[in-house]
């Protein structure tokens, strides 16, 4: 059945209207009409992983599946590893990479790009017997801010330093350095 209208007249009370008793039964046609709906209007609803759904038509009911993100979903930031070369400015693209290893060749100063809130990622540092230094400047393009936590940077001889930075902001992140224990 087609939706009914009432019929309310050109202005108030002007008797072109529907009556009462056929725009109350109007009205229960059309809420009849509702009320016995089987859902039948809709042909069908498909849903592709991780969304699945429990039948096409009627009363569907749409989930999320449990297993709907695995490692191999995750993007390179959470699952990757990249070697940076050494110079004296390194710029480390965190959305490429988890885990940057470089060996020491330069005193440089390490910036960050594409640092999303709540990004982590790990430099690990191959010391090289010299004097080298590290320095922190710039996250995404303008002056970084850098909360050591704690810890000693160390160029010695195959020195390994891991420095772990959490990004709290697109501007801002915390750091500790630690060395192999002996």
């Amino acid at each position: 059945m087609a939706k009914q209208t009432i019929n309310i007249g050109t202005t108030a009370n002007d008797g072109t209207g529907s009556t009462l008793r056929d725009a109350f039964d109007i009205c229960n046609d059309n809420f009849t009409e509702l009320y016995s709906d089987d859902a039948g209007d809709v042909g069908s609803i498909t849903a592709t992983a991780p969304i699945a759904r429990d039948q096409a038509t009627g009363a569907v009911t749409i989930s999320l599946l449990d297993d709907g993100v695995t490692h191999a979903k995750l993007a390179p930031r959470y699952t990757a590893a990249s070697a940076v070369t050494s110079s004296a400015a390194i710029t480390i693209d965190t959305a490429t990479a988890d885990v940057f290893t470089w060996t020491a060749g330069h005193s440089t100063t390490v910036a960050f790009t594409n640092v999303e809130i709540g990004s982590t990622c790990v430099l690990q540092i191959t010391g090289s017997g010299g004097s080298f230094t590290l320095a922190l400047g710039n996250i995404n393009g303008s002056a970084g801010t850098f909360n050591k936590l704690g810890g000693t940077y160390s160029d010695t001889g195959s020195a390994k330093n891991l420095i772990e930075f959490k990004f709290i902001s697109t501007s801002e992140a915390w750091y500790q350095i630690s060395q192999i224990g002996s």
